[in-house]
Parts: C-alpha cells; structure tokens; sequence
C-alpha cells in the first residue's frame, strides 16, 4: 500500500495536533512503531521543523510553520501551509 504523505509528515501532523502526546501514541495513530516515531522526531528536530521542551516527566513539541520543504517541487512552501491544509476548520 501507498500513501501520498510519508511518514515523516503524519508524525508532523500527528505532533501538531497533539503536543503532549507519548510517542507511543503518535506511533500508534501513524501506525509504525515507537522507535520509528522516536528516530523520525528526531530527523524533524534536527531539521528545524520541531522543538521538543521538557515538561515535568513528559515532552511537549513545538512546531515551527515556517520551516520550508526541502524537496525542489515545494519549494518556497512553508509547513504551515501543510498543517492548515490537514487542520480541521474552527465551526
């Protein structure tokens, strides 16, 4: 099976939507394992795109919408505009 967003970017999403969750839990929503979750939150950090804060025993992750992609083909788009497009509208 196939998707159109790899993984790195439903962790992303999955962060975004919720800043306090386990890695347990992003990995479960994404559907890869925690140690996957852990070295792709990792790649994120390390890019810029997310800043990780400790909070009591917890982490909390911020993440940064202006990070750029990095692909040619999106070039000059921002993870904002990634994260409002997945963001679900106030009503």
């Amino acid at each position: 099976m196939w998707t159109f967003l790899t993984n790195h970017a439903h962790v992303l999403l999955a962060v975004a939507r919720e800043p306090t969750a386990r890695l347990r839990d992003v990995a479960g929503s994404v559907g890869i394992t925690e140690r996957a979750a852990q070295t792709i939150v990792a790649d994120l950090e390390a890019a810029g795109y997310l800043q990780r804060t400790r909070v009591g025993r917890r982490n909390e992750y911020t993440v940064n919408p202006a990070g750029q992609f990095r692909h040619p083909a999106e070039a000059g788009h921002h993870i904002g505009e990634l994260l409002a497009l997945f963001s679900e509208p106030n009503v």
